[in-house]
């Protein structure tokens, strides 16, 4: 990788000496989440999205799950003790974390917001987040992620479809 697509997640991990692996998948044309994990060979459960959310407040939380899945929110703003939460409007992303839609990273925003993990995570060795930008994911374990970004462990997907 060239030291020019150096992430503020990808510094933020070397300054902190925090082990990861890098995945590019920039030449699959991989777009949705699902994609992103055949891409990278991946159970679609190890892969996992960054979303952000606002709430009447004005506070912002940042809720990390399996690209497979999709958040509830009402269950995202009880695990953060709101009201309700909603998804953050895809314009402000960028001025708010430093990221763009598709390339969120919960790992080198511009500020730390309070932040929420699948529980899911629990019981993965490793997982895999987007590294900052399309194209970039990195494979780290929830403890590391945890050095970096300190976060709670809730129950926040919409449940499965029955079949």
């Amino acid at each position: 990788m060239k030291k020019s697509e150096k992430t503020n997640a990808l510094r933020l991990l070397s300054q902190k000496k925090i082990p990861f692996e890098a995945h590019d998948y920039t030449d699959s044309g991989a777009v949705s989440g699902p994609e992103v994990a055949a891409a990278l060979g991946e159970d679609p459960e190890k892969v996992f999205k960054t979303l952000v959310t606002t709430s009447k407040s004005g506070q912002h939380y940042v809720f990390i799950l399996p690209v497979c899945r999709e958040l509830d929110l009402r269950k995202a703003a009880a695990a953060v003790g709101e009201k309700n939460v909603a998804m953050l409007p895809q314009k402000e992303l960028l001025p708010l974390t430093g990221y763009v839609h598709g390339g969120c990273s919960p790992i080198g925003m511009k500020k730390l917001f309070p932040t929420v993990l699948h529980r899911s995570a629990e019981t993965l060795a490793t997982l895999c987040v987007s590294g900052g930008r399309i194209g970039l994911q990195l494979e780290l374990a929830p403890a590391d992620l945890r050095a970096i970004v300190p976060y709670t462990f809730a129950d926040i997907c919409a449940e499965e479809a029955e079949a």
